[in-house]
């Protein structure tokens, strides 16, 4: 209703006069000459409003996303969690059936997802590339600065999540739990109900596009939509303090930028100041195409 009104105001404007055409505003332009107004500086954006932290109750809850595991815990620490939350499972199958080999199958399945479990830690080592590079985790992860990680799939209660652990010097210090949507109906696996789901559960958060961030405290937690790159939405809960260091250990170690070719740099002079004399040399496109193995340019 709104839009339509907006509408009929600005046709009823048109229609008395009270804006001038193209033509009509050009020749005004003919008789009268606008002064040129001086440029504005443009005012910088207000700054975002933070969002206050989450109270005692919606910290209890996301406080529940560490799931029996703690910061700080090694590697083993972090599988001897997992094998007993496995065995547990398996204990409820095992009790269920009277079969002798159905008891067996179950308890080789037991032990089948354990050492597979084991067999996921990766460590991230310089100048080896590793299969998570390009994947949903791609961006928490770094080679060279002492990070290492491994995951397991959660599919209790008809779930089918998948949660991975980062480790730093050998410390647990960050998880990444990666939601399955596709029990959602297809007009709701978007982010905007994502984040209506999330305030009512966890309360407001500092929102930015695609991202929804809680500070706890003593651990922080982001919801990431993840939809269009691999259809599906994550939740991380990592601590802060590590994640700091982390990243500064990242910016220390990252590669320098590799420097733009002479040659490329010859032809695009990105920043106008090595522009070759076409005077003093005419034949200046003709040697960057001989130097990349090109012919004579014809005349």
């Amino acid at each position: 209703m709104a839009r339509i009104k907006t509408r009929f105001i600005f046709a009823s404007l048109l229609g008395l006069g009270l804006v001038a055409s193209p033509a009509v505003a050009q020749k005004a332009t003919k008789k009268a000459p606008a002064k040129t107004a001086p440029a504005k500086t443009a005012k910088p954006p207000p700054p975002k409003k933070k969002v206050a932290p989450p109270n005692a109750e919606k910290k209890k809850k996301l406080a529940e996303l560490f799931a029996g595991f703690k910061f700080g815990m090694t590697k083993d620490e972090v599988i001897g969690v997992l094998t007993k939350q496995v065995q547990d499972t398996y204990e409820e199958k095992i009790a269920a059936t009277t079969d002798i080999a159905a008891k067996d199958r179950i308890r080789k399945d037991r032990k089948a997802e354990i050492s597979r479990i084991n067999a996921t830690y990766v460590t991230f080592d310089l100048n080896k590339p590793s299969p998570w590079d390009v994947s949903i985790v791609e961006e928490e992860l770094a080679h060279g600065t002492s990070e290492s990680m491994m995951e397991r799939w959660e599919n209790q209660g008809g779930k089918n999540n998948r949660r991975f652990f980062f480790f730093y010097e050998g410390k647990l210090y960050k998880m990444f739990v990666s939601l399955d949507v596709s029990i959602l109906p297809e007009d709701k696996r978007n982010f905007e109900t994502f984040q209506g789901v999330m305030a009512s559960q966890y309360g407001p958060g500092n929102v930015e596009p695609g991202l929804i961030t809680w500070h706890a405290g003593e651990f922080d937690v982001r919801a990431v939509d993840k939809l269009k790159s691999y259809g599906a939405l994550a939740l991380i809960i990592e601590d802060p303090k590590v994640k700091k260091e982390v990243i500064a250990l990242r910016i220390e170690k990252a590669p320098p930028k590799k420097e733009t070719s002479s040659i490329i740099k010859a032809v695009i002079d990105t920043d106008n100041s090595d522009k070759p004399d076409t005077k003093a040399n005419s034949n200046a496109v003709d040697e960057v195409i001989k130097a990349q193995g090109g012919g004579t340019k014809k005349k």
